[in-house]
């Protein structure tokens, strides 16, 4: 299996080649985008993705374990929110970003450097989550599995996917596209984010007056962010080697056949899935 790092070894899978790549893909990304300004990294767009299915409040003084920490945001956010730890999870370079960001509250954080299925199975986290995650791994079965070990009885596990449903239209757009960008050098693939993101301000206008698709995403979301994170949203759409649109029963299922219970789903802006179950 190739390392975080990129290192190459004999007799990799399929998946294991696709996932080493996509590791690499996001390592090189949140090396060269480290930051989470305004509305990108506020306690209230948590809010927007975990809730109803979480509420906010029940981050405060809980145990939690993230899957993917990246550069740190959902951490700090999490933070933010009142967690009293975090146990953080990221297999890729981003690492050295997540400890940058996260350094002031360093003594509320334990750091893992490695792919999802290495969270510890403790058994004692409250919360575990993988916000935008798990639709970029090919086989996500052995970490949904680790998420289920770490946590404690009645824990519950948050996660939140691509939806294939509301996303249609867009994928029409986004698969072609994709089988172009996930091969170009990265001047290439900025050059071409930098000009779909004007495309993005006409699109967000037009939202405003019209029921095109993925309006409510274009008013609420994205739209009430920096052109910086317009870029860098377009730029996530279009790097990593592999991404899954995950239809409802699909996101059911990745928790259900981990063995956890009271599963719920909420189409967040119609175009994504957050879904949550319960350890028993």
């Amino acid at each position: 299996m190739a390392n975080a790092n990129g290192s190459a070894a004999k007799n990799i899978s399929p998946n294991d080649d696709l996932t080493q790549q996509t590791i690499g893909d996001f390592g090189d990304q949140w090396t060269r985008y480290t930051d989470n300004p305004g509305y990108y990294g506020s306690t209230e767009l948590l809010a927007d993705i975990i809730e109803p299915l979480l509420p906010v409040a029940s981050i405060a003084g809980a145990q939690i374990a993230d899957i993917g920490s990246g550069t740190g945001r959902i951490v700090n956010m999490l933070l933010d929110a009142g967690a009293a730890h975090i146990v953080a999870v990221e297999p890729s370079e981003a690492m050295r970003a997540l400890r940058r960001n996260t350094a002031e509250r360093a003594e509320r954080i334990t750091y893992v450097h490695g792919r999802g299925e290495m969270l510890p199975p403790s058994g004692d986290r409250d919360i575990v989550v993988s916000i935008g995650v798990l639709h970029h791994i090919p086989d996500p079965a052995p970490v949904v599995q680790a998420a289920s070990a770490a946590l404690k009885p009645g824990g519950l596990l948050f996660v939140w996917l691509y939806a294939h449903e509301g996303s249609e239209v867009y994928l029409r757009f986004a698969r072609p596209l994709r089988a172009l960008t996930t091969r170009l050098p990265h001047a290439l693939l900025s050059a071409l984010c930098h000009a779909l993101n004007v495309a993005l301000d006409v699109y967000i206008a037009l939202a405003r007056w019209l029921p095109v698709p993925l309006g409510d995403y274009a008013r609420n979301v994205i739209g009430r962010s920096p052109r910086r994170v317009r870029y860098l949203t377009i730029y996530d759409q279009l790097n990593p080697a592999y991404a899954k649109y995950y239809t409802q029963d699909e996101a059911v299922a990745l928790l259900a056949d981990a063995g956890l219970l009271d599963i719920s789903t909420y189409h967040r802006h119609g175009y994504s899935w957050s879904v949550i179950g319960r350890q028993p």
